[in-house]
């Protein structure tokens, strides 16, 4: 019987951090959110306010696990060799985003019914749609169809670039340094302006941060380690004496998880249906894998129970408690609903790639 390694650290930070997403998003959209802080107006105000830092712990994963997998492949010094790597990290994305896409679109055509509110949005164009499908609508300027969704293009930016700079540069060591230009760049420069938080280069710094502490202790030759603790630690200092200038806790998180990674990362067990674990550990490799889909789901659901909502009448009434049951019920929902993306269309997808 087959068994497959997980890492019980890697598979808490996706679970922890895709639910802290959703519950950010459930405390800034709509009726719901705002009846809520009527009944938890610290514990709303805190997801509102520090729940999108969620984000942080999605980049450093999202480079770790990057790195891990690039590294996998055999050498990408070809043209071929690069753009088929990229395509097939498309592809991998691609079916559960188009499909969370379409139930998006349709509960915001229900919710339009209701809702009167800015962030149903407008009813989406098909110059709009295209866009998503490529990634682009950022770039481009255009509205997102759903909330979240410009992570899913920013996290394929930055996998493209990760494989380009692996064909590009002849080791890991030339690598390694120009990461840490990339990082130190984003962090002290780009990161701070809103101007191009749509291209990769926003979001370096934490990318980064995860890809060094994949390199610092996971790969093969020790020189490749050292170096690679030599840039964090740099990347580290750099952090810490900008903090005091202003402080800015996304970046202090980003190396908080990327250091984290280091020490615990590698704490792994096995996936085998005959082997015992608590029910915690299996809770938390459940959601891991359903992650991304809940992910992508979430904000249909926030539509829905704001729907609800209002056309039950309770806006009126301002039933904070009420709003806090669907809040949960949201939550819960887009969690079920991503096991049947994940087994219905994630999972049959991994087939569709180069070879």
């Amino acid at each position: 019987m087959q068994t497959k390694t997980h890492f019980l650290l890697v598979d808490f930070l996706k679970t922890f951090a895709a639910l802290t997403i959703i519950l950010h998003h459930l405390s800034s959209y709509g009726q719901i959110a705002e009846d809520a802080r009527t009944v938890l107006p610290n514990v709303m105000a805190w997801l509102f306010n520090y729940g999108r830092y969620a984000v942080q712990i999605f980049l450093v994963m999202g480079g770790y696990l990057a790195a891990q997998s690039l590294l996998k492949q055999e050498k990408l010094r070809t043209v071929h060799a690069v753009l088929k790597v990229i395509i097939n990290r498309y592809l991998r994305l691609f079916a559960p985003y188009v499909g969370a896409l379409l139930l998006t679109i349709a509960c915001a055509w229900v919710a339009r019914f209701w809702v009167k509110d800015e962030f149903v949005g407008q009813s989406e164009t098909l110059a709009q749609f295209l866009s998503h499908l490529f990634f682009l609508q950022g770039i481009l300027g255009l509205d997102s169809i759903s909330a979240g969704v410009w992570y899913v293009a920013i996290d394929w930016q930055l996998y493209a670039i990760l494989a380009l700079m692996l064909g590009i540069f002849p080791g890991l060591r030339s690598l390694i340094w120009m990461l840490a230009i990339f990082c130190v760049a984003s962090l002290l420069y780009f990161n701070r302006l809103g101007t191009y938080e749509n291209y990769f280069i926003y979001f370096m710094g934490p990318y980064g941060l995860g890809i060094l502490a994949q390199l610092s202790k996971n790969d093969a030759d020790p020189k490749v380690n050292r170096l690679a603790r030599i840039f964090l630690g740099i990347v580290t200092v750099v952090i810490v004496l900008s903090s005091f200038q202003q402080i800015w806790m996304r970046n202090i998180l980003a190396l908080v998880v990327s250091l984290a990674l280091i020490i615990w990362g590698d704490r792994s067990y096995q996936d085998h249906k005959h082997m015992k674990y608590h029910k915690l550990v299996n809770a938390i490799l459940w959601s891991s894998r359903r992650s991304y889909c809940a992910f992508l789901l979430h904000f249909s659901f926030i539509l829905l129970a704001n729907t609800l909502y209002i056309a039950w009448g309770m806006d009126q009434r301002h039933d904070g408690m009420m709003a806090i049951a669907l809040m949960l019920i949201s939550v819960f929902m887009s969690w079920l609903a991503a096991n049947y993306l994940y087994r219905w269309v994630e999972v049959p997808s991994r087939t569709l790639k180069l070879s």
